[in-house]
């Protein structure tokens, strides 16, 4: 039978409520061997929903077909990104298939304060870093349904021939073993059902009763 001190008090009910409405923002994070569709469907998520934000990545690589500059990436120079990285602009940054790439940590931080929830497109380096600097955020690896599949993926993309097809293959047999790290697991074997899973993980992730909080009574990780 039920004490007095075990129900719960219409003002911690509406407490709850109130830390429900009042909580910080997410970080979701999403790592993916090249050419395992982690960027489709991250955007096919934003897409069928937009209150979902982009964190855009500085990248010294060359735009794709396509990509656009501020929306997909900030494409700089190297000297650009340098100047950046030496100012501790970025909360992580990494050297991927001969290409720099880093994550602006202001803007995580005033999304995470404003109560906005923030999707990550990041390698297994970089979700490593995120993690150590914002414990709370989730991390989500996506998987193909084979690595035929990744290959048959990468060569349609066909960029920079076979031996540069290799050299991504053996990467992801690197960065498959590094699944075990993250909170969730999802396989891209469809498109629209990875993304709805992706969807239910964030749905999830905005109830736990951890994350029924009001903004005041946490802070935001600070640079190290």
């Amino acid at each position: 039978m039920r004490t007095a001190s075990n129900t719960v008090s219409t003002d911690e009910i509406e407490d709850i409520v109130s830390a429900r409405d009042s909580r910080q923002g997410l970080i979701i994070v999403v790592s993916a061997p090249s050419g395992a569709g982690k960027t489709t469907v991250c955007e096919t998520l934003v897409a069928e929903w937009p209150d979902i934000r982009w964190s855009v990545s500085f990248t010294t690589r060359l735009p794709r077909r396509g990509e656009r500059d501020g929306r997909h990436y900030h494409f700089v120079t190297l000297e650009e990104f340098e100047s950046e990285r030496e100012k501790g602009r970025f909360v992580e940054w990494a050297k991927v298939h001969g290409n720099l790439y880093g994550t602006p940590r202001d803007f995580l931080e005033k999304q995470i304060l404003a109560g906005k929830d923030t999707l990550l497109v990041i390698d297994v380096q970089g979700a490593r870093a995120v993690k150590e600097s914002f414990p709370d955020a989730v991390l989500v690896f996506l998987l193909p349904p084979s690595l035929t599949e990744l290959e048959r993926r990468l060569r349609i993309r066909s960029q920079g021939g076979s031996e540069n097809i290799s050299s991504r293959l053996r990467n992801a047999k690197v960065e498959f073993s590094c699944y075990r790290t993250y909170d969730y697991v999802v396989v891209n074997d469809d498109v629209a059902e990875a993304a709805s899973r992706l969807k239910a993980i964030i749905l999830a992730e905005r109830c736990k009763t951890s994350r029924l909080k009001r903004g005041t009574e946490r802070e935001v990780s600070k640079p190290r």
